[in-house]
């Protein structure tokens, strides 16, 4: 199966590329694309980075509230859909969402560790950073400060992503 890529250019330069895996999330990998492909995600922030954990952006706010137009259905076992066994492993890309399990829409998370295998079973994972991952990892080097949820881990200088197209 061929799956497609994403190229992730960050205002400062750096690139990571993300590949997409439909097998796991059919759904997740059609509306990421989309809004890839409609410039959605071009000039939006990583708002919300935990060392270790992983680093989440997505949200036209920068919040951590916004979304796009369009929910989804959670595909993550939790929700019934036992065919995505994708883990949370370092690199993997999987949806944000609040605590209803069809609410994701446009915010994503990208996983910083194993340690966030945690969340199996209960977000869709839906690709894995093929490239670049150093560039992602170059997130937790900015200065935080405190978000709403009283974690330090929100950026102090915005990591903005200056565009995201699909590659070969």
């Amino acid at each position: 199966m061929e799956h497609s890529k994403v190229k992730f250019t960050m205002e400062n330069g750096g690139e990571f590329i993300v590949e997409l895996y439909p097998e796991y999330a059919p759904a997740t990998v059609e509306n990421f694309l989309s809004l890839v492909n409609d410039g959605f995600y071009d000039g939006l922030t990583f708002h919300r980075v935990v060392e270790g954990f992983m680093a989440q952006g997505g949200d036209p706010t920068g919040t951590g509230s916004g979304g796009s137009k369009k929910k989804i259905k959670g595909e993550f076992a939790a929700n019934g859909f036992a065919q995505n066994t994708l883990s949370h492993t370092r690199g993997v890309i999987s949806m944000a969402r609040s605590a209803q399990n069809d609410s994701a829409s446009s915010q994503f998370f990208i996983c910083y560790s194993d340690g966030c295998a945690a969340l199996d079973g209960s977000y869709a994972a839906f690709g894995k950073v093929i490239e670049g991952m150093d560039v992602v990892d170059s997130f937790c080097e900015v200065e935080m400060q405190y978000n709403s949820m009283g974690e330090k881990a929100s950026p102090v200088e915005p990591i903005r992503i200056k565009t995201a197209v699909t590659v070969k």
